[in-house]
Formats: C-alpha cells, sequence, structure tokens
C-alpha cells in the first residue's frame, strides 16, 4: 500500500488557495487550510478582515489567543492599542485592512485549560502561509504595507530583515511578484510589553505618520 504523506506535511498552502474570487472566496477556503500543521491545536483560521479597496494593508504576525476564540484578527489588546495608534497618526483604522503573516494562533500550553502562550512561528510556517498573503494582495492592492513586527518584516522581506534597522522609513520592495511600498514599526504587542509603555507607543505612532504621510 503507498502511503501518502498529510497535506500539512508539505508545509504550503497553495493546495487551498482558489485560483478565483475574491476576499470573500478567500476567507471561505482559509477556513479548510491544512497547509502546515499549526491547523491541528488553532481553534480556527483567522483571516484578514478590512476594507477590500483599502490603500493600506497591515500585516502582523499571527493571531493571539482572542482572536484565536473570535476568528477575526487583532481584536485582542494589541489591536485596541493599534486602533489609537493609527487614529492618532492619521490613518482611519476603518479604510484600513488587517492580516496576518500566519493565519493560525501557535502556543504553547503547559496543561489543559491552562493559558496559552503565544510562540513565535518558525520560517517553514510562515512560508507554508505565504500563499495565502499574496492572494490577499493580488486582491486588496494596497497602496502601501505597514509592517507590524519582526516576524511579518521576515516573512514579506527576507530572514534578514530587521525591524530595528528600517522602522519609520518607506521601502520599496518586490513581494510575491508585486512592486510594493512598505513602512516597517514594531508590532503593537511589543508596546504593551515594553519597560517604558509611552515611549514605545510615541515611537508607534511616529512610524505611523510616515505611513499616513506615503498616502497623503
Amino acid at each position: 500500500m503507498v502511503r501518502t504523506e498529510a497535506p500539512e506535511d508539505a508545509y504550503t498552502a497553495e493546495p487551498f488557495v482558489p485560483g478565483r474570487g475574491g476576499l470573500t472566496a478567500l476567507r471561505r477556503a482559509a477556513a479548510d487550510c491544512r497547509g502546515c500543521p499549526l491547523h491541528r491545536d488553532a481553534t480556527q483560521t483567522v483571516f484578514g478582515a478590512g476594507d477590500a479597496d483599502a490603500r493600506v494593508m497591515l500585516v502582523g504576525e499571527q493571531p493571539g489567543d482572542q482572536e484565536d476564540r473570535q476568528g477575526k484578527p487583532f481584536v485582542g489588546p494589541a489591536g485596541k492599542l493599534l486602533d489609537r495608534a493609527l487614529e492618532e497618526a492619521g490613518i482611519d483604522p476603518s479604510e484600513a485592512y488587517v492580516t496576518n503573516a500566519v493565519k493560525h494562533f501557535k502556543f504553547t500550553q503547559a496543561e489543559p485549560r491552562k493559558r496559552r502562550i503565544h510562540k513565535a512561528p518558525n520560517l517553514r510556517e510562515m512560508t507554508a502561509c505565504g500563499p495565502w498573503l499574496a492572494a490577499e494582495l493580488a486582491v486588496v492592492e494596497p497602496e502601501l504595507i505597514v509592517v507590524l513586527g519582526a516576524t511579518a518584516g521576515k516573512a514579506l522581506l527576507g530572514s534578514s530583515f530587521r525591524v530595528t534597522q528600517v522602522r519609520g522609513t518607506v521601502l520599496e520592495e518586490e513581494i510575491h511578484g508585486r512592486p510594493e511600498r512598505l513602512v516597517p514599526t514594531v508590532h503593537p504587542s511589543s508596546v504593551l510589553r515594553s519597560d517604558d509603555r509611552e515611549a514605545a507607543y510615541r515611537g508607534l505612532v511616529s512610524d505611523l505618520k510616515v505611513a499616513a504621510d506615503a498616502l497623503s
């Protein structure tokens, strides 16, 4: 008997991405994605959300605990902080599209019913999820991508990306075969973890103002 490998062993979402259709079709298909092992423990796929004609796309790392439970990106504390920072920088959150480089929550858990601790996705997992991000970019066609944190930066720009070196600057790169403008900044969750939260928040707003200027 010939043994066939499970879809997740191939580490690519490509077979699950529909060849046509808009965000609704993509979201529906992503719900059944088994392109990497992360789907096994996560509650559900957390696909991107927002304006299909958005001028700006914000790309984070992966869903967190609240996002995994609710099925929507950036609905936890970091998302609320991001909305406040966007408004302060002059970007209407309701006119943006928000998503993550990885669509399933990766976590560690000491025992059942204990708190689930976020664990950063590895390069294979980020690469496996790349076709979903490529499809979102092709549909939304944003004028600007705001890169939220190191993991999102590595997923989009390669493993040598360092957010501290390029944050608050406008980059022009080819992403998934498309010329894109990007503004990297820190992930809002890092602001919440910072020893000097106010200074970290001001830095995030400052970077987002660069994005707002690039859109004006």
